[in-house]
């Protein structure tokens, strides 16, 4: 069974330890895949293909290490 935690809050107030808590108790794939999903439904709403938000990097210069 699937457990769900709540947090009841203001907007304005400053307090983050529930979700640090939250994010910190589920790991990191968990978070990768949510940081993911949020990805896609961003290029998804703004019409985008999906595959856009992929990480594309230019290498500019090699330097000696």
């Amino acid at each position: 069974m699937r457990s769900i935690e709540e947090n009841y809050q203001r907007i304005t107030d400053k307090r983050h330890s529930f979700d640090i808590h939250f994010w910190q108790s589920k790991g990191d794939r968990v978070i990768f895949e949510a940081a993911s999903d949020m990805l896609h439904d961003y290029f998804l709403i703004r019409g985008k293909s999906a595959n856009e938000f992929r990480l594309q990097r230019t290498v500019e210069s090699f330097q000696k290490a």
